[in-house]
């Protein structure tokens, strides 16, 4: 990356923006529906557009960005997602608005996944999980502050989206000051079926990697989405719901750059161990303690510290045991396995705490997390020594 620190520096910083759209996004979305008596289940289905919009475009981004550049790919994203988030207050209707969060899916998906390559592309190996440890950080930072724009529907529902809109286009401005690069095409880039070849290769030697930016995906789209609506039927405040959220952001903020260089030192694989069995435990208080603000409060906060950096960890750790030449198509599959966690998230949450009144929304969650926790256990350092094998013959 040419003029690396101010490059990198000025996507961080559209990556924070894009955090705050998105923290705000969900539990405004959540709020203003359930005040309008839509069904838990269906508030859950609308969340998930902007997932399904990610995915639906997955196939299609890894070619256009081979020949338009990172730079194009993050003008069109970042442009869609002005457009559309400055569009809800036009129509307050659950179909259009589904239709606006497909849109910002495709759009965020196109802005993440170019500056998520560019970065991993262009980082040193010795600076790699630092890097990606403040590109996680200047997300969370973002998505800490979203939540705090919920209260604003008292004042007029239209406000949180009139913000919103106008900070990202004020960092999709910013955008013109880089100057275009483009991936590696030694690949011998071809139509669908290299493609499809690609991400068999990629899924064969980073299957592992890819589950924790699943548990965060769906961690984030379940506590933003469904967590709202769980809340305030347990008779919590909508003020203190966004208390809540943010703190589980601000704890991924003050450890993130912290487990990045950890990771560096004693390994990825070593600290998602730690780090998922310590959110299970997180999540499995908080079960015990729904009647306590300051114990919600607390069993947050940790979450966050601990599991708020799965994200990251998990592309770092992809890309250790990723072959270099599938760097691209390992980047694409985090953000396919990040929707994928995103869509079952507010989907099951939904219709669980739906159907069973006696099951408490943090097991879900806790639940997810051991089970990743044990199969990064078994089958994490045998994916390396795999890799290592291959390479050596």
């Amino acid at each position: 990356m040419k003029n690396s620190k101010q490059a990198f520096w000025i996507l961080v910083s559209i990556v924070a923006i894009s955090g705050f759209s998105q923290g705000m996004l969900l539990p405004l979305v959540a709020v203003i529906f359930e005040k309008s008596g839509i069904s838990s289940g269906m508030n859950g289905m609308n969340a998930t557009a902007l997932y399904i919009g990610i995915l639906l475009a997955s196939p299609f981004m890894e070619q256009p960005l081979r020949k338009f550049g990172y730079k194009n790919i993050i003008l069109f994203g970042g442009l869609l997602v002005v457009v559309a988030l400055a569009l809800f207050p036009l129509w307050q209707n659950f179909w259009f608005w589904l239709l606006l969060r497909f849109f910002i899916g495709i759009g965020d998906h196109a802005l993440h996944f170019a500056t998520q390559t560019w970065i991993t592309s262009s980082s040193p190996e010795a600076t790699r999980g630092r890097n990606l440890s403040l590109y996680g950080l200047f997300f969370g930072i973002g998505f800490a502050v979203g939540p705090l724009m919920t209260p604003l529907v008292n004042i007029s529902p239209s406000l949180p989206f009139i913000i919103s809109s106008a900070m990202c286009l004020v960092g999709w401005v910013f955008i013109f000051a880089l100057k275009n690069e483009y991936p590696d095409n030694d690949e011998g880039l071809g139509g669908f079926k290299d493609t499809g070849k690609r991400f068999g290769q990629a899924l064969k030697y980073g299957w592992v990697a890819f589950l924790p930016p699943l548990a965060y995906g769906f961690l984030e789209s379940s506590l933003n989405g469904i967590f709202p609506v769980y809340a305030l039927r347990s008779g919590i405040e909508v003020s203190e719901v966004s208390i809540l959220l943010t703190s589980f952001a601000v704890g991924g903020i003050i450890t993130q750059l912290p487990l990045g260089i950890i990771s560096d030192r004693f390994g990825r694989r070593k600290v998602l161990i730690v780090i998922l069995f310590l959110g299970f435990t997180s999540f499995s208080a908080a079960s015990f303690l729904e009647d306590s603000f300051l114990g919600l409060f607390i069993c947050f906060l940790s979450a966050g510290m601990v599991v708020g950096s799965t994200f990251s960890l998990g592309i770092a750790f992809m890309t250790d045991i990723m072959p270099k030449n599938l760097l691209p198509t390992g980047n694409l599959l985090c953000g396919i396995a990040f929707s994928l966690g995103s869509l079952t998230g507010p989907s099951i949450g939904g219709v669980i705490i739906q159907a069973f009144d006696q099951i408490s929304f943090f097991h879900i969650v806790s639940t997810l997390l051991f089970s990743i926790f044990l199969v990064i256990v078994v089958f994490g350092k045998r994916m390396k020594v795999n890799l290592a094998s291959e390479n050596s013959a």
